[in-house]
């Protein structure tokens, strides 16, 4: 299958980017890009796109989506690769963000016990340890969610940093913790080797929906508000960037992942992680967009969680903006 790239022409405008001596440099955090639900931009960085749209992508991966945040925050990031909910839980704090680009419709976590070391069901959690990818990421403030509603309160377990990786696998398998809530492609090897129990699964839109009542935004590119109004070329590049990888993506087969993705994202396992790929492939975003009922849905789950969550007092419309990826379905005639 030919790579589905090769739809994708650069209009002129880019081709005249590409032809500027100096590159716009642009900082980005992501919290575990091994994670598939960051697949989008591997994809982008790895076919060269945000190359094509005249920009410098410098990335740091960090363990967690938690510690991403933190360098954004912190100056040392001009962008940002993590969850919606971090957006939302800003605008609590003051803190203005504004997704740029939806990359997933689903949060793609799975909370999963060892069938050696961990518990049956979600009551049965107390004194457990529960591998995350860093302390205060997505993965943490689901897992809490999920045990709350079991009766369990996050006080009654203890959090673990374990990545997205082979770190966490050993984590598992050595009974340093007793369960994970975690992406794939871990998730999926795990499973596979029949070494886990899954509680939780939001790997499909359909579990994601029903689990969460209306759909779940995730994965999304996000910036403060301020950047993106003193850099408003970037920001649209960024977009142009994302959403060729997300079209790219619809069609992507398995030898053009195998092209795409570096090997230690496979954790050794490639079948295991094509599987996982299939299976959330219609998670990912076909267009960059934020769906209708997306932030009303993350605001309702954050609320949940926090008393002090009270969705109708959320500006939502600020959280996020369709402008950027319609614009760029429309230069690229998607």
């Amino acid at each position: 299958m030919a790579a589905a790239s090769a739809c994708l022409p650069a209009p002129a405008t880019l081709r005249a980017q590409r032809r500027s001596d100096a590159a716009m440099p642009v900082r980005m955090a992501v919290g575990g890009q091994a994670g598939l639900c960051y697949l989008p931009l591997t994809v982008a960085l790895g076919l060269g796109f945000f190359r094509e749209e005249g920009l410098d992508i410098r990335v740091v991966d960090y363990a967690g989506g938690a510690f991403a945040l933190q360098a954004l925050q912190e100056g040392t990031a001009d962008v940002c690769c993590g969850a919606f909910d971090h957006v939302v839980r800003q605008q609590l704090r003051g803190m203005p963000y504004r997704s740029l680009v939806l990359l997933g419709r689903a949060p793609q976590l799975t909370l999963a016990t060892s069938l050696r070391h961990g518990p049956k069901a979600l009551s049965g959690f107390k004194g457990m340890r529960v591998g995350v990818t860093a302390p205060g990421s997505s993965t943490q403030f689901l897992a809490s969610l999920w045990l709350n509603q079991a009766g369990v309160s996050s006080e009654d377990v203890s959090f673990v940093g374990v990545g997205v990786g082979s770190a966490a696998v050993a984590a598992l398998r050595q009974g340093r913790v007793h369960a994970l809530c975690l992406p794939d492609p871990v998730i999926t090897l795990l499973e596979h080797r029949g070494e886990v129990r899954l509680l939780v699964d939001t790997r499909t839109l359909k579990s994601s929906a029903e689990i969460f009542d209306g759909t779940m935004p995730a994965a999304c590119l996000y910036a403060p508000q301020v950047y993106v109004q003193r850099h408003s070329s970037e920001v649209q590049a960024l977009v142009n960037a994302m959403v060729r990888a997300l079209t790219w993506l619809q069609t992507a087969s398995a030898a053009d992942l195998a092209r795409v993705v570096p090997a230690p994202y496979l954790l050794g396992n490639r079948g295991a992680y094509l599987a996982a790929f299939q299976n959330a492939r219609e998670t990912f975003s076909p267009d960059g967009l934020m769906p209708d009922d997306g932030p009303a849905t993350a605001a309702r789950v954050l609320a949940q969680l926090q008393a002090d969550v009270v969705p109708a007092r959320l500006a939502l419309d600020k959280t996020f903006s369709n402008d950027w990826a319609r614009q760029s379905r429309q230069q690229f005639k998607l």
